[in-house]
């Protein structure tokens, strides 16, 4: 299945567990919730009402109008803390924040740092940081260039109970004896520092407060979980991707009662370690996305009534091993995407009533395997992609009315399948990515007018089934890559002005002119037009899009110099651009 303009083969595999569906709370990722960071249409509203007059308290007025006014202060050290601490949060999300700008921070007692992934954070920084001694609650240096010297600089801060060094790749055994003083750390994450090895893990013996460690990728730590024995407070537990684990490191957790959460993804730990995890009764997700296990260890895993989330990607497992799934009661979540789960297996799954995700991508299944899931009425999300279901098998969704996302793609469904959910209409996220569908299929499809993301990168779609997508007002997500897109099927979408993501790769017809149609898009964000005869020239339509940060022009009769002007007069938020 698939085709040449398919994307199967480089679609990337999702790390981790299933996604779980839950409410989108814009939090600051430094888990502190003192501080909620607003989605960016509100802030934009709220600068425009205080620029107007308009300010809705007396807070928001003082924190706009110090940022206004940064460099003319020499200290900020005067001002209460509450007020300091969102002057922070605005100069970060604004980008304005440099070394000598966060020296005005020097004992403003910040509770909460995050600076994950923002660009210049080095040793120098930590001073400053550390420098809010007792007061720092959350600190979050995600992928900075801080080395061993700048994490000696938070010792002094006792009261830390967050900190998040992910991808902080000159951090050593040597740094991360800083933190041994750190007692009150509830949450510590160390994604992907490779420099760090068992002996370095010596120092969290001593963290007895953390209920949340976090080491994906820490491809160095084997023989180092013996130090967590102690951790009896810990309930979260990452280890996933960590090639390097093995049965005795498993072993060595075995212990940890309060584990919630336990990932071990892509580790060598096989049926012999699961069996030593039987202990773990309070459970809730547990994922083993390809290990090398059987249906041997679903014994121990069935004993886990508590599950509420189970990752079993990529571990080959055949019907005999989902059986023993069947007492798991609880479960919401499944990933059993690219095992040797047949239609019989499914049958095992019928009990599962609570079940909300399901991922069957790549599984040995076709029509009557999904005829097995009729009794899962709290499905939302399913995932058929790549297996043998087809028009026939689509009937039996009819009844699943909380299903929101449907992956058809690589399915055996044709156009005249895609009636059979017609009528679907608690759908917002449909993957239709497949040569077999058509314009034909896509009129049968204009009554889900819910939807807000499809996927036709695959489908043969051409500029009179564009006309159909008229019907998709909420979309907020479109991949139509047929290569049989004109500027006249881009002026049939032109006013869908909700799309924030829009890929029209590989229509090699479309000109300047498509740009055009697209100017009135200004929700977008990201755009996709490689692959194209757009020129220079049509850049200039672009400049409306001002909250557009990725543009991918790649194979397009347009040059770096061309885009930098563009960047520098209308879009100075563009950060990502794809020329070659």
């Amino acid at each position: 299945m698939g085709s040449a303009c398919s994307r199967k083969q480089d679609r990337p595999e999702l790390d981790g567990v299933i996604s779980r569906l839950e409410g989108s709370e814009h939090l600051s990722r430094s888990i502190s919730l003192k501080w909620p960071v607003k989605h960016p249409s509100v802030v934009n509203k709220q600068e425009t009402a205080i620029k107007d007059g308009k300010c809705s308290t007396l807070l928001e007025m003082a924190v706009w109008q110090t940022c206004q006014n940064i460099c003319r202060y020499r200290s900020l050290a005067i001002l209460p803390r509450d007020l300091s601490q969102q002057v922070f949060i605005e100069l970060v999300r604004r980008e304005l924040l440099t070394a000598p700008v966060l020296g005005l921070f020097m004992n403003c007692a910040l509770q909460d740092v995050y600076l994950g992934d923002y660009a210049g954070v080095e040793d120098s920084w930590m001073e400053i940081i550390g420098g809010q001694g007792e007061s720092l609650l959350s600190l979050d240096i995600s992928s900075s260039l801080v080395s061993d010297v700048g994490l000696f600089f938070i010792k002094e801060c006792r009261n830390l109970q967050h900190l998040c060094l992910n991808y902080c790749l000159q951090v050593t055994d040597i740094g991360s004896t800083a933190l041994t003083g750190l007692t009150n750390l509830t949450s510590l994450s160390f994604k992907s520092s490779n420099l760090i090895t068992a002996a370095g893990m010596r120092c969290l013996s001593e963290l007895v407060s953390l209920t949340t460690l976090d080491l994906e990728r820490c491809s160095k730590i084997h023989g180092g979980l013996i130090y967590l024995r102690g951790l009896t407070k810990l309930r979260s537990l990452n280890v996933g991707w960590c090639t390097c684990i093995k049965n005795s490191d498993i072993k060595a957790i075995a212990g940890l009662a309060n584990l919630e959460e336990l990932q071990i993804s892509r580790s060598k730990v096989n049926d012999n370690g699961i069996s030593a995890l039987g202990g773990l009764s309070k459970l809730q997700v547990f994922c083993m996305e390809g290990c090398p296990v059987s249906g041997v260890c679903m014994d121990t895993v069935a004993g886990f009534k508590a599950l509420t989330t189970l990752g079993l990607k990529h571990c080959r497992l055949s019907d005999y091993g989902i059986k023993k799934l069947e007492g798991l009661v609880k479960l919401e979540c499944l990933d059993l995407g690219y095992s040797e789960v047949t239609d019989t297996g499914l049958s095992y799954l019928r009990g599962l009533t609570k079940l909300e995700v399901l991922n069957l991508e790549s599984c040995k299944i076709g029509d009557t395997g999904v005829e097995n899931l009729r009794s899962n009425h709290n499905l939302r999300r399913l995932d058929l992609s790549d297996t043998d279901v087809g028009n026939f098998g689509l009937q039996h969704l009819s009844g699943l009315s909380k299903l929101a996302s449907l992956n058809l793609s690589f399915t055996s469904v044709t156009d005249s399948g895609l009636r059979r959910i017609s009528g679907m209409l608690s759908l917002t996220s449909l993957n239709l990515d497949s040569r077999q569908i058509t314009d034909t299929g896509l009129t049968a499809l204009t009554g889900l007018t819910n939807l807000t993301n499809l996927d036709l990168f695959g489908a043969r779609i051409t500029d009179r089934g564009t006309s159909c997508l008229k019907n998709f007002k909420k979309l907020q997500s479109l991949e139509l890559c047929s290569g049989s897109i004109t500027d006249a099927g881009v002026r049939n979408i032109k006013d869908l002005t909700s799309l924030i993501s829009l890929n029209l790769s590989q229509n090699s017809h479309l000109t300047d002119q498509a740009l055009q149609f697209l100017s009135g898009m200004t929700n977008l964000v990201s755009l996709n037009v490689n692959n194209s005869s757009i020129t220079n020239a049509g850049l200039q339509h672009l400049r409306h899009l001002t909250k557009l940060t990725s543009l991918a022009l790649h194979s397009c009769k347009v040059n770096q110099a061309a885009v930098e002007r563009l960047q520098a007069s209308f879009l100075p938020n563009l950060k990502v651009i794809r020329l070659s």
